[in-house]
């Protein structure tokens, strides 16, 4: 019985500990993710002279929109992720906090929020959430 309870104690001890790190983790991913499209968003404008529209969306990182003659995609290796929830990232071109907005509202997949539920922007300047 006494083993039972101690064994009780350190999960309960140890587990929240682990599932703090799995929030922090989908949050440090998407962030790293916003980092890297925005760099192959970048490339893209060198090449093309303009982001993606709205429209035409993260696509154009994989696929050569119509009309564009010195698209030197792919930009990316593969598919564009989704966001660490399973979702696409939400992109807008021209953006209304920068020349593009890309973004993904976490968790919850609603605006705002705390923790995972946050919004994870291409616009602020957050550092990464480093693990204790």
């Amino acid at each position: 019985m006494v083993l039972v309870v101690i064994i009780g104690l350190l999960i309960g001890l140890v587990a929240p500990r682990y599932v703090g790190q799995g929030v922090k983790s989908n949050v440090n991913t998407a962030r790293t993710q916003i980092d890297s499209l925005g760099k192959a968003l970048n490339q893209y404008r060198l090449d093309v002279g303009t982001y993606p529209t709205t429209e035409q969306g993260l696509k154009a990182l994989e696929v050569r929109p119509d009309g564009l003659d010195r698209w030197q995609g792919p930009y990316v290796q593969s598919d564009v992720p989704p966001d660490p929830w399973g979702r696409p990232y939400h992109f807008k071109s021209p953006g209304e906090h920068a020349d593009y907005d890309l973004y993904s509202y976490g968790a919850d997949d609603k605006p705002g929020g705390t923790g995972e539920n946050a919004d994870v922007t291409s616009w602020e300047t957050a550092p990464v959430v480093k693990k204790q």
